[in-house]
């Protein structure tokens, strides 16, 4: 699930390189930063959550605590949405020896770390500690706290500040997964705008851009219910109706198609349309 999914590989030799390896794995986008940063914060959240996955799997490896040498974008692609490792070369399982907390110096750009020297001369969880700090400054302190939904967000800078912090102080600890669960569960109070039902309808036209979308020549946005869709469509001022899709993304959010007028209504069974009414 976190790495590279291997479909096969074979051994072939040539003139030129003897012994030639040939492998068959998965295909994976790269990972650019800037890119990701202008996708939903929903999306950002699910590469977040499969970091932490990643993060828990090398920390219980069947080999034991494994460390990324190398922890930086460049080494990972996104599947299907899920972040992946591509390249194990920089891989170690080897506990730093110490013979003394000094031996356990753990250097970065922005902050140092001195962890404690064990009993059996091993520096205490250092490949784990390492993994957690990387995945905190290059990954969670970008992707999570940018443009995260506003009630969720006492609760991202607390995910983002113990990540940093536990890497110096206790156990390594890892993002609760249970924000998934508080953010879909969200349910924003309707305002008071007047809305018109209009059921097996659809909007065809009358498109706006709005960021961030699921669609790049309309504004198509995630919600909880009609509530959040109203607060939403409310929050636009070029927004007068507002169209509710089957569809739902990953974490089973609705997917609303938010439209600028409602002159042309079409029928559609799978939809309802919600019609600003004005005075």
């Amino acid at each position: 699930l976190c790495c590279f999914q291997l479909y096969g590989y074979c051994y072939q030799d040539s003139n030129d390189i003897p012994d030639t390896l040939t492998t068959i794995t998965e295909l994976g986008s790269p990972l650019e930063m800037i890119q990701l940063l202008q996708t939903s914060w929903e999306d950002r959240f699910r590469i977040c959550l499969s970091l932490v996955r990643l993060l828990h799997y090398l920390a219980h490896s069947p080999l034991g605590s494994v460390t990324l040498l190398d922890f930086r974008p460049r080494q990972f692609v996104i599947v299907d949405g899920e972040l992946k490792v591509t390249d194990l070369d920089d891989a170690s399982v080897e506990e730093s020896s110490c013979t003394s907390n000094s031996d356990c110096f753990m250097e970065f750009p922005a902050r140092n770390f001195t962890l404690p020297c064990s009993v059996e001369g091993r520096c205490q969880s250092m490949n784990e500690k390492r993994n957690l700090y990387n995945a905190y400054r290059f990954f969670f302190t970008y992707l999570l706290p940018h443009s995260a939904p506003s009630s969720l967000r006492p609760l991202l800078d607390k995910i983002v500040n113990a990540t940093g912090n536990h890497t110096e102080h206790g156990n390594a600890r890892y993002p609760s997964p249970s924000v998934n669960s508080e953010f879909t569960q969200k349910c924003v109070k309707s305002a008071n705008t007047q809305y018109r039902r209009v059921p097996e309808a659809y909007i065809p036209d009358e498109n706006y851009r709005c960021w961030p979308s699921y669609h790049h020549k309309g504004c198509l946005l995630s919600v909880f219910d009609v509530n959040e869709a109203i607060e939403i469509c409310d929050s636009y001022s070029q927004c007068k109706a507002f169209v509710l899709t089957n569809q739902t993304t990953w974490t089973g959010r609705q997917l609303v198609f938010f439209k600028m007028a409602s002159n042309h209504i079409v029928p559609d069974p799978d939809k309802i349309t919600y019609v600003k009414v004005t005075d």
